[in-house]
């Protein structure tokens, strides 16, 4: 996984974090329920409680990005 430092998050993206560095594929997905220039309400979507992070405390995720079913066909 790679962050993209200027990569921009919005409300509803998905993505899929690593939870400690030390640990490989020690990952969670997420929807990002509020996303500000410093702060990200992530869901895990497993019926815990929603949490706030940092963004400086993202280390490591990958952005799913929408795709349109017409591609998808191709």
């Amino acid at each position: 996984m790679t962050t993209i430092l200027l990569e921009k998050l919005m409300t509803g993206d998905v993505l899929e974090v690593k939870t400690t560095r030390n640990v490989p594929n020690d990952v969670i997905t997420v929807l990002v329920l509020l996303a500000t220039e410093e702060f990200v309400v992530l869901d895990p979507c497993d019926g815990t409680t929603p949490f706030v992070a940092e963004r400086e405390e993202l280390v490591e995720y990958r952005k799913f990005e929408a795709v349109e079913a017409s591609e998808l066909a191709a």
